[in-house]
């Protein structure tokens, strides 16, 4: 309930914001503005996410050793660089000012996500998660969390499922109000982000 109270209006203040942003980076760059990917949801269930593109549309092609997750022999890995090079000049800016994940409000309206939990992880990245798999499966994934508060891009892969397995243990509406306020925080202030 709480987040189709606070997602819907939520949805309507941003999409005026994410659907220039679409048209800029449209024209920035060629391709799809909006990036579809299928993410794994609560229980293990597949959804599709909803953002802002930020990287080159043949990214993957052109840089094919950064999608390699298997290669790091574990969890302790980075999942963005600082000088990423399959982001965008406008990709940058949308990430560093996290209007490129305003269209997840999308996925919170239609249920797949809530404004509050642990980020929906790709398929390919899932496997590798083990024994800690099950645990954080086992609540919906959000737009934010607290390692997206407390970190962001500089935490290590086992250090955000660290930290978001300590959310999924203690999680409460009063500590999801203060994740949503710190998460506001950080992002006028663009902290932790590549």
């Amino acid at each position: 309930m709480l987040d189709l109270i606070f997602g819907i209006p939520l949805l309507l203040i941003a999409a005026p914001i994410f659907l220039i942003a679409a048209l800029i980076i449209r024209l920035d760059s060629p391709g799809n503005p909006f990036f579809v990917q299928k993410r794994i949801g609560l229980r293990g269930k597949p959804f599709w996410i909803i953002k802002l593109r930020g990287m080159y549309v043949d990214a993957k092609e052109r840089f094919p050793e950064l999608y390699d997750y298997s290669g790091h022999g574990g969890l302790n890995f980075h999942f963005h660089y600082e000088d990423d090079p399959r982001v965008t000049r406008i990709g940058r800016y949308t990430r560093r000012t996290s209007i490129d994940e305003m269209p997840n409000f999308i996925n919170v309206v239609l249920g797949d996500m809530s404004l509050v939990g642990p980020r929906p992880e790709v398929p390919d990245v899932m496997e590798l998660y083990g024994r800690y798999a099950e645990e954080y499966l086992s609540v919906k994934p959000g737009i934010t969390c607290l390692s997206k508060c407390s970190g962001r891009d500089s935490l290590t892969k086992e250090e955000t499922i660290q930290m978001d397995l300590g959310y999924i243990q203690s999680r409460s509406f009063l500590l999801d109000v203060k994740i949503l306020w710190w998460t506001f925080v950080g992002v006028v202030l663009r902290r932790d982000v590549h």
